[in-house]
């Protein structure tokens, strides 16, 4: 248990380090463009305080726009140097303190960044993050049984089908559903997350899930024949061991072998899985666009869109984390999930 804690502590440390150097990068990157919103951010406060100073002189009204200049210059550190004001940036956005955005606002009108992420991240989660447990947990089952029946209908249907699907543009795919399945045949809403005006209780749940159905069934549609195609060339060859040989003369049924070679692949799907749900976070700004679903990608694009620069950091540096908890997470998962692997080169 010993090594292992050492193993995970090196690992976490390793991890924490990444993150922090991703977080410089990303300072050093915006550091031109943050700089200059917060200068303009320092002018309209400025603007703000003195149109509330009445009575003033010419020469006081001048010194108090100095005075006020500065304070503000000394509270946003603009009056540092540059090496100091990357490394202020740097902490901020390692600590998730991002302050305020410049124009994004929530559905709420809150302008700090981090509640405006946080508001997108769950519709993210909750679309492409179902999206993806779905489609590895289909895609495994269509895999083994293609693999367990070599050169049948299933099996031939793995092989073409993946690059039929890779071949269509998601955007596309996503306009024809929406015409056909919100207009043509009214069975799903044409985007968004709720009615207007939203339901409550078991109702809106309800009501939650019946807009995201159309964008997560596209989804799924698109996406489910590429880890089928992984998982029956992953099994294919353990369909035929020795093992399940063995099994068979046993009389397990195949339904008990299937089970043994999946746990013979473990370590290859969690890293499908894990890899597919730490993608999810990322969201799909198309996809997003196209059915009208508020999630991070469709926030990122609006940042963009609009100059916003915390809340680009704010959206980066998020995924970021995740992703690279989850990556910690994977690695010392293989010597929990085949024991024949051991971190640190051991054996």
């Amino acid at each position: 248990m010993a090594p292992f804690a050492s193993l995970a502590a090196r690992r976490v440390a390793h991890g924490v380090a990444m993150y922090l150097l991703m977080c410089l990068a990303y300072s050093i990157v915006f550091n031109g463009v943050a700089d200059g919103a917060l200068r303009a951010r320092i002018d309209e406060e400025v603007a703000l305080a003195l149109r509330q100073a009445n009575g003033l002189g010419p020469s006081d009204y001048a010194n108090l726009r100095t005075a006020l200049t500065e304070a503000k210059m000394r509270q946003y550190r603009l009056d540092e140097s540059l090496p100091s004001r990357v490394l202020w940036r740097t902490v901020d956005v390692a600590t998730f303190h991002f302050g305020r955005s410049q124009s994004v606002v929530s559905a709420s009108g809150d302008r700090e960044v981090l509640s405006i992420v946080l508001e997108a991240l769950p519709n993210t989660l909750a679309l492409f993050g179902t999206e993806a447990v779905l489609v590895m947990f289909l895609g495994g089952l269509v895999g083994v049984r293609a693999a367990s029946r070599r050169n049948g209908p299933l099996d031939r249907a793995a092989s073409v089908l993946p690059m039929v699907f890779n071949g269509l543009p998601t955007w596309w795919v996503g306009m024809i559903a929406l015409m056909v399945f919100s207009y043509v045949l009214p069975l799903f809403p044409s985007g968004g997350v709720h009615a207007n005006p939203a339901p409550h209780g078991w109702a809106g749940v309800l009501d939650y899930l019946h807009h995201m159905a159309l964008p997560l069934l596209t989804l799924v549609a698109l996406n489910l024949w590429n880890p089928a195609w992984l998982i029956r060339n992953l099994v294919g060859d353990t369909w035929h061991s020795d093992f399940v040989r063995f099994a068979r003369a046993k009389g397990l049924p195949e339904s008990r072998i299937a089970f043994h070679v999946i746990a013979a692949i473990r370590p290859a799907l969690a890293t499908m899985v894990l890899l597919g749900l730490l993608q999810s976070l990322s969201g799909n700004i198309l996809v997003e666009g196209i059915f009208g679903w508020p999630g991070l990608g469709g926030l990122y694009f609006s940042a963009v869109q609009q100059s916003d620069v915390p809340v680009l950091m704010g959206v980066l540096s998020l995924q970021t984390a995740l992703n690279l908890a989850g990556l910690v997470v994977l690695d010392l998962a293989y010597d929990w999930l085949d024991p024949r692997i051991r971190l640190g080169g051991s054996t």
